[in-house]
């Protein structure tokens, strides 16, 4: 049963590389979908492209390829990132991760994060979490405001059941004028 996660998780790789903004969105889709409970603050924010640079910056994840715009990441920045939320969602400070990531082969980073992410992984959402230019059957348009609309595509766990209604909502609260309501 290990073996098969890591090998569902292995097929991620296959989405690499990543610029930063898309290794935090691939990394938070894998970790929400786990259904992992935040226990602080920290935890419950999703990685950025800010908070991917930050740990990059900090040790906690290795340098990208390349620079500035140019840089790409790839499949041991990925498990790095993935350990890191799912240690954080477990309590543990940026700190005491990065004593436990200094030096952990990727063998062994890829066991741990397969192991926590195992509901997640067997349950598919290898095949909901997509590049952008992949090929969708069709798309759903959730009108938010004049001249504001969200794009969900069908297949994504996204569009099941109240999601794109509350996804509506969210951002109607965001923009927090009273006029788009």
């Amino acid at each position: 049963m290990a073996e098969n996660t890591v090998v569902l998780l292995r097929a991620h790789s296959r989405h690499a590389p990543w610029n930063a903004r898309g290794l935090a969105a691939h990394a938070t889709a894998l970790v929400d979908a786990a259904g992992m409970r935040p226990t602080n603050a920290s935890a419950r924010a999703t990685p950025s492209a800010r908070a991917v640079r930050f740990y990059v910056a900090h040790g906690l994840l290795d340098h990208p390829v390349g620079r500035g715009t140019a840089a790409t990441y790839h499949y041991r920045h990925l498990l790095q990132l993935l350990a890191i939320k799912i240690r954080q969602r477990e309590g543990q400070t940026l700190d005491s991760i990065r004593t436990e990531l200094t030096g952990a082969t990727g063998d062994v980073l890829e066991k741990k994060v397969a192991q926590s992410l195992a509901p997640a992984l067997q349950s598919g959402i290898d095949q909901a979490v997509q590049h952008d230019d992949a090929p969708a059957v069709s798309w759903r348009r959730v009108v938010v405001a004049d001249g504001i609309e969200l794009h969900i595509r069908d297949d994504s766990l996204a569009a099941r059941g109240e999601t794109p209604a509350a996804m509506r909502e969210a951002v109607r609260a965001a923009l927090g004028r009273e006029d788009v309501r």
